[in-house]
């Protein structure tokens, strides 16, 4: 059950173990985006992270 003990944990955990990025994107992008990420089977999130990992690998072993 989700209480306000569990909300305090939750905060405390990310806090202390994610960063945060906001971005800003043209107007109706984001739901296109969201859709996609989903159609992929990921969140937008994981998404953007799998696709910011590849390109990093693929550019240091140049």
């Amino acid at each position: 059950m989700y209480n306000e003990n569990a909300k305090n944990r939750t905060m405390k955990y990310m806090k202390e173990s994610r960063d945060k990025l906001t971005l800003n994107l043209p107007k109706g992008k984001k739901d296109e985006y969201k859709e996609y990420a989903k159609s992929k089977g990921q969140s937008l999130t994981e998404l953007i992270m799998s696709l910011i990992e590849a390109d990093m690998q693929k550019n240091s072993k140049k």
